[in-house]
């Protein structure tokens, strides 16, 4: 198995499958909404085998709760702008942009779907929350290293993240620029 692993490059056949695999989901996601596909719809769309799912994620909900991670992670990463505000500013813009394109209300539909899916579903929600708040944190943490006063993680995702999110999801308005700085501004 070691010797699999070091045979993976990035960029290679696995990472393509990878991609293709995720693009798969996603749409899924988008025309059929959580749990209303299977591995084998999902192995279809992706053009790969069954097995190479079963064997790379071991069941759906570890798949799932791999895309979400994965599309938040790439599409938001976190910023360092030199200064907590700036960060906090760019990176509050580019989680917006990230949820209201073609995929982003898919991608949060899905990590509330994962939450509500029993054990395995709660496991992928903590898991999506724990490396989230990892991000934030690391982020703060450089705050602090330069002397800037910082909110914890958990202040960030209710006041910037959960306002953002819950806009999307119940469709409760756009997510202006004015809006995002607002609630960067709103920050104790």
């Amino acid at each position: 198995m070691e010797e699999q692993q070091r045979a993976r490059r990035p960029g290679g056949r696995s990472a393509r499958v990878g991609a293709q695999v995720h693009q798969a989901v996603t749409e899924l996601i988008s025309e059929r909404g959580y749990g209303n596909f299977t591995v084998g719809e999902v192995a279809a769309r992706a053009g790969v085998a069954d097995s190479s799912i079963y064997r790379r994620w071991g069941d759906l909900e570890a798949l799932l709760c791999d895309v979400a991670l994965n599309r938040l992670n790439a599409r938001s990463p976190m910023p360092d702008t030199g200064s907590l505000d700036g960060d906090l500013r760019t990176y509050a813009a580019q989680v917006a942009r990230e949820i209201t394109g073609p995929e982003g209300p898919a991608v949060l539909h899905l990590a509330v779907a994962l939450a509500n899916a029993g054990e395995r579903g709660v496991q992928a929600r903590d898991a999506l929350r724990t490396e989230r708040t990892r991000q934030l944190q690391s982020m703060l943490d450089r705050a602090q290293d330069r002397g800037e006063p910082a909110p914890d993680a958990l202040t960030v995702l209710d006041y910037v993240l959960a306002p953002m999110y819950s806009r999307v999801l119940f469709g409760m308005g756009p997510l202006t620029p004015e809006y995002v700085d607002e609630l960067v501004d709103r920050l104790p």
